[in-house]
Formats: C-alpha cells, structure tokens, sequence
C-alpha cells in the first residue's frame, strides 16, 4: 500500500505466538495511512482480533506475544511501550464487545477516558463533540451504562474513543450484534469522524458490505496471513472478494452472507 506522507501506521512481517506455542499470525503486513480508513476482513478465527491487539500491546494480558516482526506507530517502534502509553501517545482501541464501564454514568465513562490526554492537552469542558455525534447519549448522560442498549453502548466506546483525541481508533467489530439499521447508524457516524476529525482507523469487520461502504482501503486475512488488499475500488470488482465475502457471483447464489459460503473451496491462489 502506497501514500505521499509516511503511515500512521506500519505493521512489517510480524509473527504472533499464544501460550508460547500456537503461532496465530504468520508474517502479518499491512499499513494505515494518515486520515484514511483501513479494513481488515477475514472469517472467524483467521487472526483480525488478535492483529489488533498486538498493535495496541494488550497480548500480554492473553498469555500472546509478537515474536517476529515490527510495528511502528506515528513513527516510533512499540515494542517499549506500554499500553497505556500507546493511548497517550493517540492510539486508542474499541475492542469487541464494547467494554464500557457499566457501572458508570454514560458520562462517568467518557471523563474515564480524559486521562488519556494527560501530556497532550486540557480535559474537554463539556462532551459536546461526542453529544453531537449520539445524541442519544446526551439524553442518557446520567444513566449507567449498563442499562443502555446494544447500539448505544457501541455509540458510547466510540464516544470514549473521541474524547482521547486520538490519532488513530483500531475498531473491533462495530457492527457485532447490531440491527442492520443501527448498523448503517453508526457506520455513517464513523465516516463522519474520519472526514471531519481526521483520525486515522483501522476496521476489523465481518461484514465486509459495511466496511466497504467506510474504507479507503482493505486487507483480507485468511489464517493468521493476509492474502489479498487493495483500494476498496479495485477489491469490489475481483471475483474471488465478490463471490466470498460480498454473497456476489456464481458461486454465491442462494447464498446471503460469507458465513453460508465459507465451506465453499477457495481458489489456488486465494492459498499462495
């Protein structure tokens, strides 16, 4: 992948080893470039969680490792960094699941994730930004988040996420769980904080329809290796994306999404 500045980020040939002994990633490139939306699709287990996490150093916490390879963020190897200093330096990760602190006021969490701005600037006064982006957060900013639904407490770990100011959101499945209308919601809300904000993403995303529909670019994994990417452009009129991962093509009829067609046998090179 090609761009005039250098990326946001830069994932070069990394190796991912569980229990220091089940390698899930074999050799894993990719890169973000600044103010772009990036995809990472693939099916259940072919390692997009766990490229995410090594990015945002949270391995550790699973017993993984990245034991081959590099990852440079705004410049700088990660290796050294804790992951709390990844989100001070502007990375900030919504894991799947959302993760929110349900035991907290909606605004209790979004003032939760205004430590990641120590160093870089003031604590915003008000949560505004976020507000306009959900205003169905603004009307629940005193509730505890647990009692908020699926979709808005997807809303509020985006929300947590703009109040860190970051310069790039590694997004893990936006879209799990969600109605297909609360899906489109918040998919067109993320591509508003991309063109209006300016933060870099990298999406791991199922359902590829959606992430094409956002992305500038993607990547499609199959077992822990990428095997093919291009401009979203470029990868809608390839056969092999059409057929497997948008239900398009011969081989797809009947089919409605790539959970149904997955036992269908990749072509050769889909292997190489």
């Amino acid at each position: 992948m090609t761009s005039a500045a250098p990326p946001i980020l830069d994932v070069s040939n990394i190796e991912v080893i569980y229990n220091k002994t089940v390698q899930v990633l074999r050799g894993l490139s990719l890169s973000v470039p600044r103010g772009r939306i990036v995809a990472l699709l693939g099916s259940n287990g072919a390692g997009k969680s766990t490229t995410l996490k090594a990015i945002s150093r949270l391995l550790e916490l699973e017993d993984g490792a990245v034991t081959g390879g590099a990852i440079r963020f705004d410049g700088t190897d990660i290796a050294p960094l804790a992951p709390h200093a990844l989100v001070r330096k502007g990375l900030f990760h919504v894991m799947e699941g959302r993760r929110i602190f349900e035991d907290l006021t909606v605004e209790e969490n979004l003032t939760a994730a205004t430590f990641a701005l120590t160093g870089r600037r003031a604590p915003p006064k008000s949560f505004d930004i976020v507000y306009d982006y959900f205003p169905r957060l603004r009307e629940r900013r005193s509730g505890l988040a647990g009692y908020l639904s699926g979709g808005e407490q997807q809303m509020l770990a985006i929300g947590r996420a703009l109040i860190a100011d970051p310069q790039l959101i590694l997004l893990d499945e936006p879209s799990l769980g969600l109605s297909p209308m609360l899906v489109e919601e918040i998919f067109t809300i993320i591509a508003r904080i991309n063109r209006e904000q300016g933060a870099s993403m990298l999406l791991v995303e199922q359902n590829a329809a959606v992430a094409f529909a956002v992305s500038h670019y993607a990547y499609i994994m199959e077992t822990g290796k990428i095997v093919i990417d291009g401009p979203v452009e470029t990868l809608m009129r390839d056969q092999d994306v059409r057929e497997f991962y948008l239900g398009m093509g011969a081989g797809a009829a009947g089919h409605k999404s790539f959970r149904d067609i997955k036992h269908y046998k990749r072509r050769k090179r889909w292997l190489s």
